[in-house]
């Protein structure tokens, strides 16, 4: 058996947060941002498991023997690992030869950017063990962290896409967006992750109708084939517009940015991560000005 690497990209929802839970269409985008897994196989039944950031400094290593993995009781304490053993198990669990062998392997995980960022720590290390262990990454992400799985389908995709839940199944589809405005589009990091699980369960104690649904996807798909910068900072408007009157929470623009020229859109769950922002002219001083100070423009994220 020889090394073997594996890699999943990044994502950012741009549109459809939380509603694409329900069936919504959505636009996402993988990122040029993703992680790396190296499975190098080792004679000891031992898993050597060791995670680099950004800067190729650990963040997290720690060693299991392969039993681990087959037993049903789990002595962990550490948060990573009793999370990494679920994963593992559950991967067993969809493919039985999975670590069903006597020796073992040593993995390291590299991430191109930073974890407090949202582009997927998690989403990219769960596609990563699904190609290892050969098994569905969708299935995988249902059984461990769960959600939307638009994350899932970024970290597989090297181009935009559209992503809707049809019938409870991902409906992945590639589409061409590069719009002509692309040069007044950056995405600013709000020094704050959120936690999307909790964002998802306050949701869902708010079902939105079939019809706002409905608006929702109409709006992704005007996002999509958007002409000009006007059109589609109208549409960023009208979709703040909708989810805020669904989750009951003030638009970001209004709690932070209301003096700011351009538009304001949060990204995946509110309140947290990446922002997507509109501006003639680089806003970097003006969010540098309020203690944000990773600005990145369109080009620079987008794969």
């Amino acid at each position: 058996m020889s090394t073997k690497t594996f890699y999943s990209n990044g994502k950012l929802l741009i549109s459809g947060e939380y509603v694409v839970l329900d069936g919504a269409v959505s636009l996402a985008i993988p990122t040029k941002f993703g992680q790396s897994l190296t499975v190098e196989p080792i004679a000891p039944s031992k898993l050597i498991w060791t995670s680099y950031d950004e800067n190729g400094l650990i963040w997290y290593d720690n060693e299991f023997s392969i039993n681990d993995f087959h037993s049903e009781i789990s002595i962990e304490t550490n948060e990573i690992s009793k999370r990494l053993i679920q994963i593992i198990k559950t991967a067993r669990t969809l493919n039985p030869v999975f670590l069903n062998s006597p020796s073992g392997f040593k993995i390291s995980t590299h991430l191109d950017f930073k974890k407090e960022w949202g582009l997927g720590t998690s989403s990219t290390l769960i596609n990563n063990m699904a190609q290892w262990a050969n098994i569905d990454a969708f299935k995988l992400l249902e059984m461990t962290f769960g959600g939307s799985g638009y994350d899932i389908a970024c970290a597989q995709h090297n181009k935009p896409i559209s992503y809707q839940l049809y019938n409870g199944k991902p409906l992945v589809k590639e589409v061409y967006f590069n719009p002509s405005f692309k040069e007044q589009l950056y995405f600013v990091y709000l020094n704050k992750k959120q936690n999307s699980r909790e964002g998802i369960a306050q949701y869902k104690s708010k079902k939105p109708n079939e019809l706002v649904i409905n608006n929702i996807s109409k709006i992704s798909d005007k996002l999509i084939h958007s002409k000009s910068l006007s059109e589609f900072e109208s549409l960023m408007i009208l979709h703040e517009d909708y989810i805020s009157k669904i989750i009951e929470q003030k638009p970001i623009k209004e709690l932070l940015f209301n003096d700011f020229k351009g538009c304001v859109k949060s990204l995946g769950a509110w309140g947290g991560d990446f922002i997507l922002v509109t501006s003639q002219e680089n806003p970097g001083v003006y969010f540098k000005n309020k203690g944000y100070n990773t600005i990145i423009p369109f080009s620079n994220m987008i794969l």
